[in-house]
């Protein structure tokens, strides 16, 4: 058989292409895939439960998406349970926090699978910085009242449950909340990150403009540090809930622009 010197060209352009994917490291996600993947965590006070009308509306448009139930005992055990879901994931993943959900995903988003990162009315500290320093220089919330228990863990006030986390809910779903709060151990918000995940992936910011939980220059202020791609919206802090289609949309946003970036 006569070889040609297409054949050999034909056949080193093969192999080429296999020793390249064998050569890609396990677990790294391929640019050119498209994002389908979605990783959703909770803030401080709730669990996952609230993001129920975000992962319906995603699930009707073809995302896969999961949810992570931090246990809100310390930012290292939050931040395991939310790699343990991104070690899950297929392929490349939109990793979205709400609130203190921000600080976790600002430390878990230097995971390989993520590619970028969506902060819902969420914190974000960089590097050896603390989430109670992100409060410094604002002012407190006179409605957002944490309530501490002998042993370090914070319940919101139920009196005042309503007016900071969830003015624009329904009384019932507010009730509900107030008195299914999940208490987070105040000691996490004095723990400095060690990895600023929105230094290397691209960010979206959803400030709820109506939020009693941080003052909205605040919000503002962090947005602008990470240079997030910013989208407001009159809500409440808890405006994954009430405000679920906008926050579909930003999470679609970053998704589809990642993609695009990518081919």
């Amino acid at each position: 058989m006569t070889t040609t010197r297409r054949d050999v060209l034909a056949a080193t352009a093969a192999a080429s292409i296999t020793t390249s994917a064998q050569a890609q490291p396990a677990g790294q996600t391929s640019q050119t895939q498209p994002v389908r993947n979605v990783v959703l965590v909770h803030g401080a006070f709730v669990d996952g439960s609230g993001w129920r009308p975000v992962y319906e509306t995603l699930v009707s448009r073809g995302y896969r998406v999961s949810i992570v139930q931090i246990p809100l005992t310390s930012l290292a055990d939050d931040v395991a349970a939310t790699r343990r879901v991104l070690d899950r994931q297929d392929g490349p993943t939109v990793l979205v926090g709400h609130s203190w959900g921000g600080s976790i995903i600002t430390e878990a988003g230097v995971h390989p699978k993520v590619a970028s990162l969506v902060y819902v009315s969420a914190l974000s500290p960089d590097a050896g910085e603390t989430t109670a320093q992100q409060y410094e220089g604002f002012a407190p919330q006179s409605d957002f009242v944490i309530e501490t228990t002998p042993d370090g863990f914070g319940f919101l006030s139920a009196e005042k449950f309503k007016a900071g986390f969830a003015a624009d809910t329904s009384d019932a779903d507010a009730a509900f909340m107030r008195d299914s709060q999940v208490p987070i151990a105040m000691a996490a918000f004095g723990t400095r990150l060690t990895q600023a995940a929105w230094r290397s992936k691209p960010s979206w910011a959803l400030i709820a403009t109506d939020d009693k939980a941080f003052d909205l220059r605040m919000l503002r202020h962090m947005a602008s540090r990470i240079g997030a791609k910013v989208t407001e919206v009159p809500a409440s802090h808890a405006v994954f809930m009430t405000q679920a289609r906008v926050t579909v949309g930003v999470i679609e946003e970053a998704a589809k622009q990642v993609r695009q970036a990518a081919r």
